[in-house]
């Protein structure tokens, strides 16, 4: 299994990320009470979107019928801290690509 931090800060932001050599667009945004992930294909259409950041879960565990292959987890550092504030993602919390 391997890890691979997606580096993030706490402000809203679109990104392109190669995961398993396919190219995908990211989009964070604060949505006032949580951070939401967007997923594009490299042409900008929309893959899933809205996907809440939490710790405790594959994100994209109800998503496997996309066959992306790989996992999102969210982890925090701050020990009781369930899920990234709005000011602390990419600092204290993490979003990181798991693949076998």
């Amino acid at each position: 299994m391997n890890t691979t931090e997606i580096p993030l800060s706490a402000n809203n932001q679109k990104f392109s990320i190669t995961i398993l050599g396919v190219q995908y667009q990211m989009q964070v945004n604060w949505r006032g009470a949580f951070w939401a992930l967007d997923i594009s294909d490299s042409t900008n259409s929309p893959l899933v979107f809205g996907i809440p950041l939490i710790t405790g879960a594959d994100l994209l565990a109800q998503y496997q019928y996309l066959g992306f292959g790989f996992s999102l987890v969210v982890i925090c550092d701050v020990s009781g801290q369930e899920n990234p504030t709005e000011s602390d993602l990419g600092s204290q919390s993490h979003l990181l690509i798991v693949t076998e």
